[in-house]
């Protein structure tokens, strides 16, 4: 009954009504269609959601996969050490090195490190510190999670794009931005070409696109989260501006001498 009163009273205010429905159906647009006021676009690239991963292999210059003479202990610090490189991989100075392979800005490359039961949560870093305004963002994001095998020394690489090729690029520039950033760091402490860790891409990324069904779900969460807010904001204003006017018609207090 409360909620019939609410849409009764906002129905009283056509005006913010349809701003409420305008905003909703914007941010709606902006997840199938890519429609953006600032500048103002109609990015058709929107309507698509890809994905594709990849799979590399943490190993020495002297293989440790087909040494025999490796013993295992070497193996599960090759394992350790991969978990190490796949946080790595989530720093800014990495994602810059991936984004010049993957040909994406930096800054909207959104990386999730390998998630282990000492640490079950992801860590956010300074530049992706969650907002309430993702959802709408989240069409234009470029994603890469990276889960790191606990039995051997191998990162799994997932990325989520806007289109198929995209999806792919940044995939296999994760691999190369990460073996760029370790190329610079051993020549920095000039660390000897066969005390360097070898990272080998198990076969180049594969992709393709995913199903429209996510794509329209998120429009529609969208359109609903919107349109709430905004009807809110309408009512909250309405009551304000109608207690003003109310307040204005009261008589003013006179204050009298008490001599």
């Amino acid at each position: 009954m409360q909620l019939g009163r609410h849409i009764r009273e906002l129905w009283d205010h056509k005006l913010g009504l349809l701003i409420a429905l305008i905003l909703a159906t914007l941010a709606a647009a902006r997840f199938l269609f890519g429609v953006g006021l600032i500048p103002p676009r109609v990015d058709g690239s929107s309507l698509g959601l890809a994905s594709a991963s990849t799979h590399v292999l943490v190993d020495t210059p002297r293989s440790s996969a087909v040494d025999l003479r490796q013993d295992t202990y070497n193996f599960k610090e090759l394992t350790n050490r991969a978990l190490l490189l796949g946080n790595v991989m989530a720093s800014l100075p990495v994602r810059q090195y991936i984004s010049k392979h993957a040909g994406v800005p930096a800054n909207e490359i959104r990386v999730t490190p390998p998630i282990t039961l000492e640490q079950p949560r992801a860590l956010a870093d300074s530049a992706h510190q969650p907002k309430s305004s993702d959802i709408l963002k989240s069409p234009e994001e470029y994603r890469l999670s990276i889960q790191a095998n606990p039995t051997v020394p191998v990162l799994d690489i997932y990325t989520e794009a806007p289109t198929d090729a995209t999806a792919i690029k940044l995939a296999n520039g994760a691999v190369e931005g990460l073996r760029d950033y370790l190329g610079v760091i051993a020549e920095e402490h000039s660390t000897p070409k066969d005390a360097q860790v070898d990272l080998t891409q198990l076969g180049g990324a594969t992709g393709g696109a995913i199903g429209q069904g996510a794509r329209v779900q998120a429009a529609l969460l969208a359109f609903v989260l919107v349109f709430a807010a905004s009807s809110a904001a309408v009512l909250f204003f309405a009551r304000v501006r109608r207690g003003w006017a109310a307040s204005e018609g009261l008589p003013s207090q006179t204050i009298r001498d008490p001599t």
